[in-house]
């Protein structure tokens, strides 16, 4: 049986991760089961990586190449994600048509629905289903519009390293295709991602991503938060934030911080909620039922009840492990322990041929 290997690379604000998967005939789909045959993750400095856009090309070409020298990934060919604010995604709805039509037609379909201009963005399209008007058949789907220099920026990073992007895929449609599998298929789920910059919603109806929102808060506001009122170094505060959680009773020295964090989080928890409201809302009846926990910002103690009790959803810890064989080398102690931070590599190398 012929089989297929595919790497997906995930450019976080502080580190780098990179996922090998192994499909049989066919390669990747909802169905298949992969199989995890290398996984390599890097620290970046700080400043590196901000917002999601890589600002230190050579810095971080040079941590790529040498989580491939220690890993020893089997090729350069990579699938990159990407997700930031200046990636739009936009419900849109257009003609039937066939979909390489629809991608040659976009840039004189949304010029009034990005802000920014159409010479200036990379453009593509997701459908996501079909619906009857009296007009004839129409198309529903997803707008992405990314701006050319997020996507030069980190694909340049990419090249430095030596490697080639062959694919360059929306971090979001990764936590989709990663999360959304096995019993998940058969409901609307939610993945909510909460990165060090950058929260990521993606609301996943029967595997097929239907809304993604992308909040400009995480993990790392938090600390910065907490290394404020302690006056404290920031690894620090890394880790008092992490004994102090949110909504839990703290000592007196702590009182301080425990309002920062406090403060952040609300806000955060208060923008998801509001999203799956504007969902539920669109989709009278089909509203998300499970909410999926994914990022190294989602280890917070206390986050997942918080975000429970606020959206009246069950909220649990992603997995995306459950639906993945993992190969002897590949296995490490840590690796069931921190999954919930592969979740955009192993959704990237999932959709390469999807």
């Amino acid at each position: 049986m012929t089989k297929t290997r595919v790497i997906g690379l995930d450019i976080g604000t502080t580190h780098v991760r990179a996922a090998e998967l192994e499909f049989g005939n066919g390669g990747p789909s909802l169905t298949a089961r992969p199989r995890l045959v290398r996984l390599g993750v890097a620290q970046l400095p700080p400043g590196a990586v901000r917002e999601g856009e890589v600002v230190e090309r050579q810095t971080v070409g040079s941590a790529i190449k040498r989580l491939w020298t220690e890993q020893k990934f089997s090729h350069k060919n990579v699938v990159l994600g990407i997700g930031n604010q200046r990636v739009v995604v936009r419900d849109l709805d257009l003609p039937a048509m066939p979909i390489a039509q629809v991608r040659s037609s976009l840039p004189f379909q949304v010029a009034d629905l990005i802000p920014v201009a159409v010479d200036d963005a990379i453009l593509d399209y997701l459908p996501t289903g079909v619906r009857q008007s009296e007009g004839g058949d129409v198309m529903q789907g997803l707008l992405v519009a990314a701006t050319k220099d997020t996507v030069t920026a980190n694909t340049a990073a990419v090249e430095v390293a030596g490697l080639r992007p062959v694919i360059v895929d929306l971090s979001a449609f990764a936590l989709s295709r990663a999360m959304a599998r096995g019993e998940a298929l058969e409901h609307t789920v939610a993945v909510v991602d909460v990165g060090a910059r950058v929260t990521t919603v993606a609301v996943v109806a029967r595997g097929v991503p239907r809304m993604i929102r992308m909040l400009p808060s995480g993990g790392q506001d938090v600390t910065e938060a907490v290394a404020a009122a302690l006056q404290i170094p920031l690894d620090q505060a890394e880790i008092a934030k992490r004994g102090i959680g949110v909504g839990f009773a703290t000592a007196p020295e702590h009182e301080r911080a425990a309002e920062q964090i406090t403060t952040v989080v609300s806000a955060l928890i208060e923008a998801i909620r509001n999203t799956m409201v504007y969902y539920a809302s669109s989709h009278p009846g089909a509203g998300v039922e499970h909410v999926m926990l994914t990022g190294g910002g989602s280890q917070l103690p206390g986050l997942g009840q918080y975000l429970s009790t606020a959206t009246r959803l069950p909220v649990s810890a992603g997995q995306p492990l459950d639906n993945l064989d993992v190969e002897r080398h590949a296995a490490s102690p840590r690796l069931v322990e921190e999954q919930y931070t592969l979740a955009i590599a192993l959704g990237l190398a999932m959709g390469a041929a999807a």
